[in-house]
């Protein structure tokens, strides 16, 4: 208990229960506490009923009254008002906090409340670029890629650095191609506009009409507020106008491994971001389970280079005959599989990435 007490109190201000679902922000925050030893983290989880994978997560867990974790606005302003207090009890505040509609005004007067506590930002992402010009950086920032520290920058953030996201790899080892019949095509997202997961039903119908046959699953969370039911229903609607009687939607997906264990390509192919980071978190684990990816060619994905198939934005029939490509070349196939899995390995383990942080650490702490 004495060298706990003699560690650094780092609070993860999150914008709700480090357990509230999956999503770039609360693995990025898992993974820092479970990763980095020296210093004693406090951290978001649900009460009254915690989710499991935060059973063994090192630190100090502390309750915030959720049902789902989903960060509605009781979630929000249970985080901002508890981490008030924590704050003046901790050495570093590290918030990982996406920039959406609220963060603007959250960023003019989080600082009164600081009490000199140092704090270092991470943007899992941006909801809206224009929302940039009314903020105000909390302290040191992270970004996820060089294309978001250049806007950040250019907003007024004087101190960016770039760590990219990180996947655990034992977590997402490589697996074998799967041998179903037909095949699976899995789309994930939000349901957000421009998000695209109607560009991906018509990619697929294009392929379907060249010939592939496979099973369409559509993996789409939904934002608080949401008409969630209605959107599924329309989707559904719009596979089966298309000609692809075997689609399923899902809502959010408990068992991710197995999903991605059992698709045989991953579409994603937004026109827009839309607060997703940077390189979805989903992706890197696609490419780690050795799935190829067909990724729209936007610019927050270059680090990606050549392990991914580039898709031009709303290039319905250009994205559906890649598709449709993958399925005629089994050889290209596990060229894409086994270039994820090592860029992966390369640039989004862990041991780069926890010693990018510690060394953040160590620059900011007392």
């Amino acid at each position: 208990m004495a060298a706990d007490r003699c560690r650094p109190r780092v609070l993860l201000l999150t914008s709700g229960p480090v357990d509230g679902g999956l999503g770039g922000d609360t693995d990025l925050a898992m993974a820092l506490a479970r990763g980095i030893p020296d210093v004693r983290y406090h951290w978001f989880r649900k009460w009254p009923r915690p989710d499991a994978r935060v059973r063994d997560l090192p630190g100090a867990p502390v309750p915030l009254v959720s049902l789902d974790g989903v960060p509605r606005l009781p979630e929000r302003m249970q985080a901002a008002a508890v981490g008030t207090v924590l704050t003046r009890r901790s050495d570093l505040v590290h918030a990982v906090l996406t920039i959406g509609s609220g963060f603007p005004r959250f960023s003019r007067v989080w600082p009164r409340l600081l009490g000199g506590t140092p704090v270092l930002h991470t943007v899992p992402g941006v909801m809206d670029p224009a929302l940039l010009a009314q903020c105000r950086p909390l302290g040191p920032t992270v970004a996820l890629s060089e294309v978001t520290a250049q806007a950040l920058r250019t907003a007024g953030f004087e101190d960016v650095r770039v760590i990219p996201p990180v996947v655990p790899l034992d977590a997402w080892p490589r697996r074998p191609r799967p041998s179903t019949d037909p095949p699976t095509v899995l789309v994930t997202g939000h349901h957000d506009e421009g998000g695209g997961a109607e560009e991906a039903v018509a990619s697929a119908a294009v392929a379907s009409r060249a010939g592939a046959r496979f099973r369409l699953v559509l993996a789409l969370r939904d934002r608080p507020g949401q008409d969630t039911r209605a959107r599924e229903r329309a989707l559904r609607a719009g596979a089966a106008r298309a000609g692809l009687p075997e689609t399923e939607v899902l809502g959010h997906v408990d068992d991710m491994h197995g999903l991605l264990a059992a698709a045989d390509v991953l579409l994603y192919v937004p026109r827009v971001l839309g607060g997703k980071a940077d390189i979805p978190l989903t992706v890197l684990q696609a490419l780690a389970t050795g799935r190829p990816v067909i990724l729209s060619e936007l610019p927050q994905f270059e680090p990606l280079h050549d392990t991914v198939v580039r898709a031009t934005p709303g290039d319905c029939l250009g994205t559906g005959r890649l598709l449709s490509q993958l399925w005629q070349r089994p050889g290209w196939w596990q060229q894409l599989a086994e270039r994820g899995r090592a860029a992966v390995e390369e640039h989004y383990g862990e041991a780069r990435f926890l010693s990018q942080y510690t060394r953040l650490y160590q620059e900011l702490l007392p």
